[in-house]
């Protein structure tokens, strides 16, 4: 049964001020330390002039002297003058499970997107707790990871669903086997102090940050957290940060996201049937899917591509765009008889451990930020309900998305309650940018933050679905986000921008 409200209200306030002062106690130490940056290790692919370092965080804030680990960070400075320079710009690519050590080269790639940010701002990226180079976590053998075919998400009976059962508790106590020890303390607050402990080694007083996707709803948390520390943020595709979405919920309303997108895919697919031969109607597309995936069920493709791959695979063109036209290049092949092209773009090769182990340790963070960050049904009634409805009606990813869920369901270690994102005293106007039709976070979630975050400026792309909207050429959002970034200026409401141009075939 569950504790009395007073008594619950107590024991949260009571963490989450030693947490607050943890933190504190933290940063000052990393101010003092600095960061001692040198040249990246040459396996880790970011080659001079980007420089790495390390920053020490509390596994538990509530404890700032007990376990410690170490957080990685890269940057490149600002290319235009110290007269230029505005400090540091930190990135979260999203997942969770995300990498955020990639931002300085769009720096020195000469991204031209970021050409007037990178004058004024160093870049900075960072891998969060658990993630990559900092103190990673895992749940399964790597190599085991990503053999395939894996079983149809699909389930035709009770057997397939207690075989999927299986599966996920199996999933969620290897997490806890290997990487107990971390499992409690991989919350989404604790990535956001981890934040504002790097934030006070670089030296800044105030926090300039870019988020995508799950990154968002870092900097949402950092906002509520530490409102009078936040300089500038933008946030692009919004993940809803309403206690009652976080993730049970969130994870339906994908499902329903990715189905529209899918259909918009196709809808493409369909206009441009004189370049891909997969059918002239959004139906006979629909068809050539469903007969693609029967074909792998039966027997898998090269051996190794199932349905399950095929979702995999496929799922990159609703979630952007820029995938449209490789994907249905991929089909189109395989449909006219070359269906080597399907299995060498899908099948795992267990030759490249360092991929594999990557993929595994971001599949581990996902899951363990998403089942520590709040409570999820443990019923599995509640689960075979929802799904199987929704299934109905958006067969695309439902079930997909259910089983890599599941873990949570069984999870052993402590499960959170959210933290009620809102406005604080001293946070400033905050940029948010999305896509109307976005499959990963739905419209409403950058709704919803827009009302948490007074004083915060949406800007809407219509009727496009890209998720991650500001690494797109769009003079109508990129101009904005370049002003805002530049000068903390947004406009006087909120605006909408026409779509960036549709893919070609």
């Amino acid at each position: 049964s569950a504790p009395a409200a007073g008594a619950e209200g107590r024991s949260t306030s009571v963490t989450s001020t030693s947490e607050a002062r943890g933190v504190q106690i933290a940063a000052q130490r990393a101010a003092k330390s600095g960061i001692d940056w040198r040249d990246c290790p040459a396996d880790w692919g970011l080659d001079k002039p980007i420089q790495c370092g390390w920053v020490t965080v509390p596994v538990d804030y509530a404890k700032p002297n007990g376990r410690k680990i170490k957080i990685a960070v890269d940057r490149v400075g600002n290319t235009g003058s110290e007269a230029d320079r505005q400090g540091a710009l930190l990135y979260n690519p999203g997942g969770p499970g995300g990498s955020g050590m990639r931002f300085p080269t769009r720096v020195t790639k000469k991204n031209p997107i970021y050409t007037k940010l990178a004058k004024a701002y160093d870049f900075v990226g960072f891998d969060p707790r658990g993630v990559g180079h900092s103190s990673p976590i895992s749940c399964v053998d790597p190599q085991e990871f990503v053999k395939a075919p894996k079983l149809d998400p699909v389930p035709d009976s009770e057997a397939d669903k207690r075989a999927q059962r299986k599966l996920a508790a199996e999933y969620a106590d290897g997490c806890q086997e290997r990487s107990g020890w971390m499992l409690p303390h991989m919350t989404t607050p604790n990535t956001a102090r981890d934040l504002d402990v790097v934030r006070a080694a670089l030296g800044e007083r105030k926090l300039n940050f870019l988020g995508v996707s799950y990154g968002t709803y870092l900097g949402a948390v950092y906002g509520t957290l530490f409102p009078g520390h936040v300089r500038r943020m933008v946030v692009d595709s919004v993940v809803n940060p309403s206690k009652e979405k976080i993730w049970y919920q969130a994870n339906l309303d994908q499902d329903v996201a990715f189905q529209m997108r899918w259909d918009d895919w196709k809808q493409w697919v369909a206009k441009n049937d004189a370049t891909y031969h997969l059918g002239d109607t959004p139906e006979k597309v629909e068809q050539q899917w469903v007969k693609l995936r029967a074909a792998a069920k039966k027997s898998p493709i090269g051996g190794v591509v199932g349905p399950a791959e095929l979702v995999g695979f496929f799922q990159s063109a609703p979630y952007y765009d820029s995938a449209w036209a490789h994907t249905a290049e991929i089909w189109s092949k395989y449909v006219a008889g070359d269906t080597q092209a399907l299995v060498d773009e899908i099948a795992p090769d267990l030759s490249d451990t360092a991929g594999n182990a990557s993929s595994e340790n971001g599949n581990a963070v996902y899951t363990a930020v998403e089942c520590a960050d709040a409570k999820w049904p443990t019923s599995w009634k509640t689960w075979d309900r929802d799904n199987t409805r929704l299934h109905r009606d958006h067969p695309f990813m439902t079930w997909a998305n259910a089983w890599m869920n599941l873990p949570c369901a069984t999870w052993s270690s402590k499960q959170q309650t959210p933290l009620n994102v809102k406005s604080g005293k001293g946070l400033p106007p905050v940029l948010i940018v999305q896509a109307e039709r976005d499959a990963a976070t739905p419209y409403e979630g950058a709704v919803e933050l827009h009302k948490r975050f007074k004083g915060s400026r949406l800007i809407t792309e219509k009727n496009a679905g890209s998720h991650g909207v500001t690494g797109i050429a769009n003079p109508c959002v990129n101009d904005r986000v370049d002003t805002y970034l530049l000068t903390g200026k947004t406009d006087s409401r909120d605006v909408t921008c026409a779509p960036h141009a549709t893919p070609k075939p």
